[in-house]
């Protein structure tokens, strides 16, 4: 009888943990290519720009468990690079043009949880150019880094990490430094700004910045998407708008820009608990630009999507409008045609 009941409240668990997650739903869009799996966890994609032939670009992924690393995807979503046994590498994003030298490289960006430091990567080679790690959050009792995602002023082609952590205070959540080269060609980060409202209801992991608008955006989980000004030589702190705190199932998780032009385009964030994607106008609306309003949600097949990033690139083949990505449990990202998605907003919008 003992075993019977010990049985039962397996399968009364089990059932109840399967109820959590949604299912895909039967009209979800379709990825036109999965990714091989990585060996543990993948958490955030970033797409990296070939700067001559687009239709070589890489996706650069996380595989987020300690002895995890970061995966550089072709377009097939064939594994051709790798970087690994690091402690929890979390989020990655990605910038073009840092001066190092007499020259200028592209970067990847990524947080190491296990040991409260950012790393920084050369691509598309995926070699380390940071002296082993660059400690971020020090002086604080909560330190471990998630979130990050990477600005470049337009002005001066400055970079900065804009980087999160797990658990933080209600005020200056976010970190921002400004990354530059050492002497030894290493780069090297200094603190210029610390900002972000947080509500302490669960954690912020997604950020994104829009460089062209100067906006920074992230993802307040379980409560809304905050929105903020990037550049921090303006020393403006405000939020500018607090937005989609009706529009989700659960958590707010990854956000990804689609730019259409310079100034318009799209705003989505996985609906996590939903598999879905919210859509919000980058641009705001027509008498506010900080007014952000759902304009539409598509169901995908991605599974608890933590982290997506978009790009409206003819990247060739598969993808002439450009791409989604979003990571998926089963250890994948998925790579969706944007015409598909755009076909969906359309429908949405008439």
């Amino acid at each position: 009888m003992k075993k019977v009941f010990h049985l039962l409240a397996i399968s009364i668990v089990l059932i109840s943990c399967k109820d959590k997650l949604a299912p895909v739903a039967k009209n979800a869009l379709k990825p036109s290519v999965v990714t091989q799996p990585t060996p543990h966890d993948t958490d955030d994609p970033a797409i990296w720009i070939h700067p001559s032939e687009a239709s070589k670009s890489l996706i650069i992924g996380t595989d987020k468990e300690t002895g995890g690393g970061l995966y550089a995807y072709d377009l097939a979503g064939k594994i051709v690079n790798s970087f690994i046994n690091m402690g929890r590498p979390n989020n990655v994003d990605i910038a073009y043009g840092l001066k190092i030298g007499d020259q200028k490289i592209d970067i990847a960006v990524t947080t190491e949880r296990e040991k409260n430091r950012i790393r920084i990567f050369s691509l598309p080679d995926l070699k380390p150019i940071d002296n082993g790690g660059i400690e971020v959050f020090v002086g604080e009792k909560d330190r471990d880094p998630m979130g990050v995602a990477l600005y470049t002023r337009p002005s001066d082609s400055t970079i900065f990490a804009i980087v999160g952590r797990k658990f933080g205070p209600n005020e200056n959540y976010l970190w921002q430094y400004e990354l530059s080269a050492s002497e030894n060609k290493n780069v090297s980060a200094r603190l210029v700004r610390e900002f972000g409202k947080f509500s302490g209801e669960k954690e912020i992991e997604a950020i994104a910045v829009d460089n062209e608008l100067g906006f920074i955006y992230y993802s307040d989980e379980q409560v809304g998407i905050r929105k903020y000004i990037a550049d921090p030589s303006k020393n403006n702190n405000s939020e500018l708008a607090f937005f989609g705190q009706n529009d989700f199932k659960s958590d707010h998780e990854g956000i990804a820009i689609y730019k259409k032009s310079s100034t318009t385009g799209y705003i989505l964030v996985s609906n996590q608990q939903k598999n879905t994607f919210v859509v919000y106008k980058r641009e705001g609306s027509k008498n506010d630009s900080n007014l952000h309003q759902k304009i539409a949600e598509f169901p995908t097949s991605t599974i608890e999507c933590d982290g997506a990033d978009a790009t409206s690139i003819n990247l060739g083949g598969k993808f002439p409008k450009g791409m989604l990505v979003a990571m998926s449990n089963g250890m994948t990202f998925h790579f969706y045609d944007w015409r598909i998605i755009q076909n969906q907003i359309d429908i949405q919008q008439k």
